[in-house]
């Protein structure tokens, strides 16, 4: 069959740019656009012949749908010579069909382009062949390079996410073992806050390509897809601590990457942001509670962006002493548990069981099974919030710095829980938490939050003790979110908060 080379050429081009344009994809990961296999069926039938790419083993990568799959190994041993550099090109006839082999490309091993066909090619068909040829080896070496681009970015993305789940539990030592020496500046600046963006699913991978750098990290900072919560996107920067003017400019693009955040959201309606106090690295699970917390705020400001000025926490306003006291007793029996078991077990009172097992990257039975063996050990029940509430306090005051004193370690009676709530601190600290239900015209909201506490915070068994509907408890939720500045409807510290405001108010005169 006589072709002429450059119209033809010609026309391959305008068919390979149109079908890029059919398959613009916003995702480098998708694998669109002109690929081998379209290449090879097109040569097949401009030429009215069978095509194949193998390799030095004589395996097919890509083949039109009617290749004779017995040409190849009648060939033994071209394909490997060709593959190997000792030929470039043979030709030669197997059964009914002229074979021509044709190695592509400089560096070896090189894939061997086989084309069968009943008549031998034309001078102008085997031009037609090298130049088609030519360009699978550039398509198949640049698809080859996107691919290792994209595993680049799964790699650097699972290494942010092992950086944060690190450094949510406390150990930001474990989080620099975790780089190999290719420390994030993150990890260098003492202190960081959390930024937790909400915004579509969708626009979580844009976002993180769009400011990630050749080192997988962002810039001083980290952007990392909430394993939880598919709309969250957590931020992890280091604050603007003046650290001297060799600084500035480093600081000033932290700077830059927390504008960029609030930028997006006055630009997108369906974005809010919350942020949270400057915290050191080891309270990275507190920053992310302040910015959840403010990220609940925000949702209902015409702004759509808070910071965090919550109050103090309540542990650290119990007397210390007597505090740490009870907290060792009430935590004695899982002491010596592994470390995995506390992790689980500190990480359930944030988060679902589901999150925390994507978190750690165990499996969910394996999360239920650590924390079955907490239950049985403190005696607790974690689905009562108020187990739950109990046992956060006891983390919270246990992760304190321990009590100033004159060197001689002094063990003072163990106190009740109630004990330790009664004190005028903590009394103070209820009130003022509670004053802004109080101050409001509208008690529904209070009653609704005494009744979903006590039905495990579960909405439809609040809603059928109440004689009102799911969507209005959630409705009061959201009100009290908005009043309290904590987060409720995600299960957390918001919601710890609540029940230890309400024991104190209960007992207090």
């Amino acid at each position: 069959m006589a072709v002429s080379t450059p119209q033809v050429l010609d026309e391959l081009l305008r068919q390979l740019s149109s079908r890029a344009r059919q398959d613009a994809d916003p995702d480098p990961g998708s694998g669109t656009g002109p690929d081998p296999q379209t290449l090879i069926d097109w040569l097949g039938r401009q030429l009215g012949a069978e095509i194949a790419l193998v390799d030095r083993s004589g395996t097919v990568e890509v083949s039109t749908a009617r290749f004779p799959a017995d040409v190849v190994g009648g060939l033994q041993p071209v394909p490997a010579r060709l593959a190997d550099g000792q030929l470039a090109a043979t030709a030669s006839q197997t059964g009914p069909y002229h074979v021509r082999c044709e190695a592509l490309g400089r560096r070896v091993p090189r894939p061997v382009l086989v084309v069968a066909g009943p008549r031998p090619l034309t001078r102008e068909a085997l031009a037609l062949t090298s130049h088609v040829g030519a360009l699978v080896e550039v398509v198949r070496r640049a698809r080859r390079a996107d691919d290792l681009a994209l595993r680049h970015q799964r790699a650097a993305a699972r290494l942010r996410l092992a950086i944060l789940a690190a450094l949510m539990t406390g150990e930001p030592t474990l989080a620099r073992r975790m780089t190999a020496g290719a420390v994030p500046p993150l990890l260098d600046a003492g202190r960081l806050r959390v930024h937790l963006l909400r915004c579509p699913p969708s626009h979580r991978g844009r976002l993180i390509d769009a400011y990630e750098d050749e080192s997988g990290y962002h810039g001083r900072g980290l952007m990392v897809r909430c394993p939880v919560y598919d709309d969250h996107l957590v931020c992890l920067l280091p604050p603007d601590d003046g650290a001297g003017q060799a600084d500035d400019e480093a600081h000033r693009a932290d700077d830059g990457l927390a504008a960029s955040l609030r930028a997006l959201v006055r630009d997108n309606p369906d974005y809010a942001l919350g942020i949270s106090a400057s915290v050191p690295l080891p309270a990275t699970a507190q920053a992310y509670d302040q910015a959840r917390h403010a990220l609940a705020v925000a949702c209902h400001t015409p702004e759509r962006v808070a910071d965090y000025h919550g109050r103090p926490p309540l542990a650290g306003l119990l007397p210390r002493r007597e505090a740490l006291a009870w907290a060792r007793a009430l935590l004695g029996p899982i002491r010596a548990a592994p470390r995995l078991t506390l992790d689980i077990t500190s990480l359930a009172l944030h988060f679902p069981r589901s999150g925390v097992a994507r978190l750690l990257d165990v499996s969910r039975n394996t999360v239920t099974a650590h924390l079955r063996r907490v239950q049985d050990a403190l005696g607790l029940d974690l689905r009562d919030p108020r187990s739950r509430a109990e046992l956060a306090l006891a983390l919270a005051i246990s992760d304190l710095p321990p009590p100033e004193g004159n060197g001689v370690d002094e063990r003072p009676p163990t106190p009740s829980l109630d004990a330790l709530l009664s004190t005028e601190a903590a009394v103070t600290w209820a009130r003022a938490f509670l004053q802004p239900l109080r101050s409001g015209a509208d008690h529904a909201v209070h009653r609704t939050l005494r009744a979903w506490i006590e039905a495990g915070t579960d909405a439809q068994r609040t809603a059928r003790h109440l004689g009102i509907s799911r969507a209005t408890v959630r409705a009061h939720l959201r009100t009290a979110e908005q009043l309290l500045q904590r987060t409720l409807l995600i299960p957390g510290p918001g919601t710890h908060d609540l029940v230890h405001a309400f024991r104190i108010a209960d007992r207090a005169p």
